[in-house]
């Protein structure tokens, strides 16, 4: 377990990473028995430095949601990290590829809340009761640190999350079945990824529900308002300058960033 002043100083270090553009080593190597614990500190504060340089807190992402990953990662159960305001991307973006280390994308659905959303025995009803709409997302994940990474080095990096997409068509909740929801990732007109959204623990809102029971220990939940990114079912895609992307997620629409 790390002392308050070092999980600062590990805090400080992913900050000065994303900001100045490097990559650091991981927090694994720099500081001897970090714990799970101490990672979610980190990220804690993390978060709190970009509140007070002006960022805004506008929901969750969950990571780690498929079996595969989980084992990749040697680790049992997804990981969440947080979305500020200034992560938000929209359909028809031109992104700068240099403002990420080593990005890459990830095909999810977002779940935008209409209710806040909090307490212990949560579930995927519970969950779908309180959101309001579900939406096309891209996650683009990057990394603060070298590889490879211990769960704890992910964890600390706001679980890899660098910024989210939106886009396509808002539905509600019931006016499908979410759990069917196809996507193909194209990249400069060659599909890439395909995937279904039953491939997040079997249903998409089973993640937040999963997240929803773990903040309920820390006594805090989702609030209304707030975009929950539900995993991935797809595996994450490089990216770089110059890459054309397009989601095409059938009924929801089409949603497209190209990389400069």
């Amino acid at each position: 377990m790390l002392s308050q002043e070092l999980r600062q100083q590990a805090a400080d270090a992913l900050y000065d990473a994303d900001t100045q553009r490097h990559l650091i080593p991981q927090l694994s190597k720099s500081y001897e028995g970090i714990e799970l614990e101490d990672a979610y500190a980190i990220q804690d504060l993390w978060l709190n430095k970009r509140l007070a340089k002006g960022a805004r807190l506008i929901g969750r992402k969950i990571g780690l949601t498929s079996r595969a990953m989980q084992m990749a990662s040697n680790f049992n159960e997804p990981d969440y990290g947080y979305l500020t305001d200034d992560m938000l991307l929209h359909d028809g973006a031109q992104i700068e590829a240099a403002r990420f280390l080593s990005p890459r994308l990830e095909v999810e659905l977002g779940f935008i809340m209409g209710q806040d959303l909090q307490g212990a025995g949560c579930t995927v009803a519970d969950v779908m009761r309180a959101t309001e709409f579900v939406t096309p997302a891209l996650e683009l994940i990057a990394y603060r640190t070298h590889v490879p990474r211990a769960i704890v080095d992910t964890i600390a990096d706001n679980a890899a999350a660098g910024a989210m997409i939106i886009g396509g068509r808002l539905v509600r909740p019931f006016d499908l079945d979410i759990r069917w929801v196809g996507a193909t990732l194209s990249k400069n007109g060659i599909i890439e990824e395909s995937g279904v959204s039953a491939a997040v623990m079997g249903h998409p809102a089973a993640g937040i529900a999963w997240l929803v029971n773990k903040l309920s220990r820390h006594g805090v939940g989702l609030k209304a308002g707030q975009m929950v990114l539900a995993g991935s079912f797809t595996r994450p895609t490089n990216i770089a300058p110059g890459d054309v992307i397009q989601a095409d997620y059938g009924p929801l629409g089409t949603l497209g960033v190209r990389f400069v």
